[in-house]
């Protein structure tokens, strides 16, 4: 049983990019009897969100879903369509994409990983260089972050689609949309990806528990000659019975009420709708970064998330002692940072089931955090916050 040391009145601000705020329509819908996996009520609800993921992928190929998290996915995604020493282009925007690197490695595969900074996306130059040096074509997949988390940069998808076709490489593409997917405008089929991978527990506004495949032709070929071993994973298995709405094994069944509630919210909003609200509340927040006199992690002005911002800490001082202040003095959790920024950066959330006064409360956290940290700032943020809402209001 967890000891609660202390019972704060109103509700914690969870501020992190990731598990976000479950809207409290996604968990009236996930607290529903448990049905007969197997009958003709479940049938339904799993064509319906498997059809309404498509809707959010923009894509009309197929969409798996696994019960488990956004790692599960990845792993997914290389078993299906790749064999043991097969040859991986992938690009190092940060923690995540080390840690798919990682996953890579452990099953095997050779990789190729072209280095960065953490604070600048993709590369495209790059990837199409690599590629063009690659004369016997032996490099099977290019894999990408669109959104890396640990460092709030967004990579120009579209951009590394275009570089591959000059290329005149047949790689497959593989993009990592865990932290963009229902946040960020992305869309697999226009973009000509072959494999995207999510989770439930960002965009989608859900408890961690589901992770995603959306794949292509081309990487529904590729998995009939794939050998590394897999089993679980196998997409032959998922789309033999998803068809009639159904899996292999026992889903995740109160996780799928929630996601059908998910998809309907953001039907309802409109997905174009949802984007402007994601980049309203970045401009925001980047506005109030600046008039605190903080730097922004992001160097590419084309680059900044609408789902995150990574701020970087003067020097000598401790972001987690901020983050420690911030919680203790006022409920709410920021991101930590991760792999090379420890304790160097913290991460504002600002994704999901999230409108103005949500951001106006937590910058109004972070703002009163510096202060009471003992943190250089300049006073203002959150005045410059909301003079940026007043100038786009939300439509």
């Amino acid at each position: 049983m967890l000891a609660l040391n202390r019972h704060p009145s109103g509700r914690h601000f969870l501020q992190i990019p990731g598990p976000t705020n479950v809207p409290d329509r996604v968990l009236r819908a996930i607290d529903q009897p448990t049905i007969d996996h197997r009958g003709p009520a479940f049938g339904e609800l799993g064509l319906a969100v498997l059809s309404g993921m498509q809707a959010i992928f923009q894509t009309s190929g197929p969409v798996i879903i696994y019960p488990a998290s956004g790692t599960g996915a990845w792993e997914a995604a290389l078993v299906n369509t790749l064999s043991p020493g097969d040859h991986v282009l992938m690009a190092e925007t940060g923690h995540f994409a080390s840690l798919w690197r990682r996953l890579a490695d452990r099953l095997g595969l050779r990789v190729t990983f072209l280095p960065g900074d953490w604070r600048h996306g993709v590369d495209a130059g790059a990837i199409e260089a690599a590629l063009r040096a690659d004369a016997g074509k032996d490099i099977a997949a290019v894999c990408v972050v669109h959104n890396e988390t640990s460092t709030g940069v967004v990579s120009d998808i579209p951009a590394v689609r275009a570089a591959m076709d000059r290329s005149g490489h047949g790689a497959l593409l593989m993009v990592d949309t865990i932290s963009s997917l229902g946040s960020i405008d992305y869309r697999h089929e226009e973009w000509r990806v072959d494999v995207s991978v999510s989770g439930s527990q960002k965009g989608l506004m859900l408890p961690p528990g589901l992770s995603f495949n959306a794949v292509s032709a081309r990487a529904l070929a590729r998995a009939e000659t794939a050998k590394l071993p897999r089993a679980y994973w196998d997409w032959r298995d998922m789309l033999g019975v998803n068809g009639k709405g159904y899996f292999p094994y026992t889903p995740a069944t109160n996780l799928l009420y929630g996601l059908h509630e998910a998809i309907e919210m953001l039907r309802a909003e409109g997905l174009p709708a949802v984007f402007a609200r994601h980049r309203r509340h970045g401009e925001a927040t980047r506005a109030a970064v600046q008039a605190w006199g903080l730097e922004i992690l992001c160097q590419e002005p084309d680059g900044h998330s609408p789902a995150l911002t990574a701020v970087l800490m003067p020097e000598g001082h401790s972001a987690d002692a901020l983050r420690k202040t911030v919680l203790e003095r006022f409920d709410m959790s920021l991101g930590q940072g991760l792999g090379k920024l420890t304790d160097r950066i913290f991460r504002i959330g600002h994704l999901g089931h999230f409108n103005d006064l949500t951001l106006c409360g937590t910058l109004a956290g972070v703002e009163m955090g510096l202060a009471a940290a003992g943190v250089p700032h300049r006073a203002g943020g959150v005045a410059a916050a909301m003079q940026r809402l007043a100038q786009a209001p939300a439509v």
